[in-house]
């Protein structure tokens, strides 16, 4: 079964990714939905999610935090990032670059751009 985490501190952006991203479940896929980047991280390593998207601004760790630690400490390269933001400036997505994000995503989104991105990445 498939693992796709969401972490994001704004409860109703958090509500709307998991309402977006729910017919996946139909498909097999497992939805994990934490609050903070601590949270995320402790169940990154856990679950080992094959995607996950990525609030930038977070309490306890950021996303670049969280991406970096996953990334390049961890090593856990097979993990797909996408981070989301609000902060659409070249300056960020040089950093989420850096910090070996695979994707970037600004916010608003589109609905059926997150369930397309999440289609490709997980293969259904």
């Amino acid at each position: 079964m498939a693992k796709l985490l969401i972490a994001d501190d704004e409860p109703h952006i958090r509500i709307l990714l998991e309402q977006t991203l729910e017919e996946l479940e139909d498909e097999g896929v497992e939805l994990i939905v934490t609050e903070n980047g601590l949270e995320a991280l402790e169940n990154i390593e856990a679950e080992k999610p094959e995607l996950v998207f990525l609030d930038v601004m977070m309490p306890k760790m950021n996303g670049f935090e969280v991406c970096d630690k996953v990334k390049n400490e961890l090593e856990m390269t097979n993990i797909f990032i996408i981070l989301l933001t609000a902060k659409g400036q070249e300056f960020d997505k040089l950093k989420g670059q850096e910090v070996g994000a695979d994707h970037y995503m600004t916010k608003p989104f589109n609905p059926d751009e997150i369930v397309a991105k999440a289609r490709e990445i997980l293969g259904l």
